[in-house]
């Protein structure tokens, strides 16, 4: 089982770790590191491969795994049953692993400075345009001393969308200075638009009072080494973003 560790300047006992494809079970067209049950993968193959996950990070519980619906949900992981419906999770509880499956969309990891306080979030575009990444915020005790990372998703070159996508983000600009950001992140190309999904976060979390944003260079449609993308290949695995509070 393979991963990186995000490049940010995160407090020592908040630990993170990004998958990637080498390393795992899964037959084509899922190869190799499928942490996604549901994308037509065998149960036995995902399984094993989350346990490695596990393993390797030497985790003391299993992540949250969530049921991704491109929503605003966001539950508070400690308390998680099952497998909920949401695309975020939250917790101030240590060795509880947040954890975001994604193929293009964006995963974004928080934290507060002190570390106390992690968060995991699915910002696929309509769960970003829609808020998701402003009610996860309202679980920190404050938005202010908020690090953010930007995990692999589409790159700006490849994501290719309508005049739909755009007015979805304008529409729910928080101010002037957002909306202007929000254009700034949409080139027109005819009759689309080329939207960069990592602009469109930035912007987002600056409108919310967060500065120190870290990650953003990746373009999961074009690394197919080391990522799956939806868009490439429609039927692909998932790489899994995770954070969760050291205990240790």
């Amino acid at each position: 089982m393979s991963f990186f560790v995000p490049d940010w300047p995160a407090p020592d006992n908040v630990r993170s770790a990004m998958t990637v494809r080498a390393g795992g079970c899964s037959e084509s067209p899922f190869n190799q590191n499928n942490l996604a049950l549901h994308v037509g993968d065998t149960a036995i193959a995902v399984q094993a491969n989350r346990d490695a996950l596990e393993t390797t990070l030497n985790l003391l519980m299993s992540p949250v795994w969530l049921n991704q619906v491109h929503g605003t949900k966001v539950i508070y992981a400690p308390d998680a049953k099952g497998v909920p419906d949401a695309d975020g999770s939250f917790s101030d509880q240590s060795g509880v692993p947040c954890v975001v499956m994604t193929a293009d969309c964006l995963p974004v990891l928080l934290c507060d400075q002190s570390g106390t306080q992690i968060a995991a979030v699915h910002a696929g575009w309509r769960g970003l345009a829609n808020g998701i990444l402003r009610r996860t915020l309202s679980q920190f005790s404050s938005t202010k001393n908020i690090l953010a990372y930007l995990g692999p998703a589409i790159g700006p070159q490849a994501f290719e969308v309508g005049v739909d996508v755009r007015e979805a983000f304008l529409s729910n600009a928080q101010n002037s200075v957002h909306q202007g950001a929000i254009k700034n992140a949409f080139i027109d190309a005819s009759a689309k638009y080329l939207a960069d999904i990592y602009a469109l976060a930035r912007a987002e979390l600056q409108a919310c009072g967060v500065s120190a944003v870290y990650g953003g260079e990746f373009c999961t449609v074009n690394d197919s080494e080391r990522f799956f993308s939806y868009r490439r290949d429609q039927i692909t695995g998932r790489n899994a973003s995770l954070i969760w509070l050291d205990g240790a």
